[in-house]
């Protein structure tokens, strides 16, 4: 099958299930990171994800640039979570934000040991205020990047609205920026000598 977004739309348009899932795998991901991005519990992603999916159901036939798909499907997830945020006016909770945090930057094995989960919380949280320095750009750049397999790098570069030649470097120098703050972080100042 071939995989241009405008046929498979098209296919998807005319019925084709097999199109229509083709289209699912290759950006769901996309949809499910910009939903997640707005820091929206994983049920409320879950909406904002399947909202988007109906929209691009509902508008099969009327995408007007069929190769700007994955622009199409992240500004409708953008604006799907924010139209979900207007609606429930509410803050996250501390420690829903944490189980976010820790479920972006990965969990580590809980062993029963408090000491092990101690450090583990810590590690997470100094993570997440550094990553909280970073630009915007950075943060959404990581963000898609970390869930985005790199053959698919066209669409993450159409839905930051990058050079797809740009990506690498940029992240390289968001990662950067995000290991130097974390170093100045988790770095124990010298103390003087008696």
């Amino acid at each position: 099958m071939d995989r241009s977004p405008a046929l498979l739309l098209k296919a998807a348009a005319d019925g084709d299930s097999e199109a229509w899932n083709q289209i699912v795998d290759d950006y769901n991901r996309l949809v499910w990171s910009v939903a997640r991005g707005f820091r929206l519990s994983v049920a409320d992603a879950a909406d904002v994800s399947q909202t988007t999916w109906l929209r691009l159901v509902e508008n099969l036939d009327r995408i007007q640039n069929p190769d700007q798909l994955a622009g199409w499907l992240a500004t409708t997830a953008r604006r799907e979570s924010l139209r979900l945020i207007r609606k429930a006016r509410r803050e996250i909770p501390d420690s829903e934000e944490t189980d976010q945090n820790a479920s972006f930057f990965g969990d580590a094995e809980d062993d029963g040991d408090p000491e092990t989960a101690l450090v583990a919380e810590q590690d997470r949280s100094d993570l997440w205020q550094a990553y909280a320095t970073l630009s915007e750009r950075c943060r959404n750049l990581l963000r898609v990047v970390a869930v985005t397999p790199l053959e698919s790098y066209a669409a993450v570069a159409e839905a930051l609205g990058m050079r797809v030649g740009s990506i690498g470097p940029t992240r390289s120098r968001c990662l950067e920026h995000l290991k130097r703050a974390l170093k100045a972080l988790t770095s124990v100042p010298e103390t003087a000598g008696p």
